[in-house]
């Protein structure tokens, strides 16, 4: 952008000094002592070959001195034009070639999660995702708000490349597709109004059955319908804000433990969720014995079986079954790492191995 820049400014450099050159010169050359703005009324058609009779009375010094402001002008207003074009040309191509390159790396992801709305609530959606290094895309019409989510990124804590986004409708089906919703995991809906967020629940509810959908509600009556639709969860921030003032009131300590949590950018701990592959060593095994807190610092607080009971502070007795999913407290970095680990072919540095 800065060499862009210089530029533009070199090629109006030589337009200004043309004009002024031109200028300056038609007012010592003129015989009837030509006023300042005459002559630069002289030089702008002078340069600009339009054909109007001559303002300012010249002898053949003059025309002369014009004949060679047609030919340096002339130039000078070439070299603008064509960098002007050739930057219109650039700018354009770059674009394409970003959006190419983005597109690829979109096709690239398995199992992200598809983000709706870079409005209010979802710019905070995407910074949470990007702090637990969550796969994700974004899809918003509006480029100004993917811009400003883009460059919040930029400006903070890039861990390395720009999120990905599709400036487009997420309503309409083509641009979902573009997200990857087939290969996606999840779906945020946080459009502009309830109904556009309805819509778009009812339409990728059909394009991938077994996607992960959740929604906010703004209207009283939204959440039903959206839960109908499709939708896995709904969230009405207007509830929840009430529920957080009483929280606020009732148990300040551990409101305020939760928000340093989430707002802790050095030591970054958040509380995840890790479900058990069904190829996991750990399937038969005791808490205890999978070691998971001495090799990745993880707390387990809670188990949720696959009937969808939960067992709040389990035991090291408690034994781990297919499909369980722990929800444990840590960092990200560790949270990564628990879950890369949990495939046979990878969990040999955690596990135990028979009699140890």
């Amino acid at each position: 952008m800065e060499a862009n820049g210089k530029r533009v400014m070199k090629a109006s450099s030589a337009v200004l000094i043309a004009i002024t050159v031109g200028t300056i010169g038609f007012k010592l050359l003129s015989i009837n002592n030509a006023s300042l703005f005459d002559c630069f009324y002289m030089t702008i058609i002078t340069l600009s070959t339009v054909g109007y009779s001559e303002v300012v009375e010249l002898d053949t010094a003059g025309h002369l001195f014009a004949s060679v402001l047609i030919l340096m002008g002339m130039g000078a207003l070439i070299y603008f034009g064509s960098t002007i074009v050739a930057l219109w040309v650039e700018t354009d191509l770059q674009q394409v070639r970003r959006r190419k390159k983005m597109q690829k790396a979109i096709d690239a992801l398995r199992g992200h999660v598809i983000v709706c709305g870079c409005g209010t609530t979802g710019s905070r959606v995407v910074e949470e995702l990007m702090d637990t290094q969550t796969p994700f895309v974004m899809v918003d019409s509006n480029l100004a708000a993917i811009d400003a989510t883009v460059q919040a990124y930029a400006d903070s804590r890039n861990k390395g490349g720009l999120p990905l986004y599709i400036n487009g409708d997420a309503t309409e089906d083509k641009i979902l597709f573009q997200a990857g919703i087939e290969r996606a995991s999840g779906l945020v809906a946080a459009l502009r109004n309830d109904k556009d967020n309805l819509y778009l629940i009812f339409s990728s509810r059909q394009l991938n059955p077994g996607l992960r959908i959740v929604a906010r509600a703004m209207e009283k009556d939204a959440p039903k319908k959206m839960i109908r639709a499709g939708a896995n969860r709904v969230v009405a921030p207007n509830i929840l804000g009430g529920m957080r003032i009483a929280s606020e009131m009732i148990r300040p300590d551990v409101t305020e433990f939760l928000d340093i949590m989430l707002r802790d950018r050095e030591q970054n701990h958040r509380i995840e969720q890790v479900k058990l592959p069904p190829d996991s060593p750990l399937i038969g095994r005791t808490l205890s014995d999978s070691r998971i807190r001495k090799a990745t610092d993880i707390l387990v607080i809670a188990i949720r079986d696959p009937d969808g009971a939960f067992e709040y502070n389990p035991g090291p007795e408690t034994i781990l079954r297919e499909e369980t999913t722990l929800v444990v407290l840590g960092a990200v970095d560790s949270i990564l790492k628990l879950r890369k680990s949990l495939h046979a072919s990878t969990l040999i540095s955690i596990a135990p191995g028979p009699g140890q």
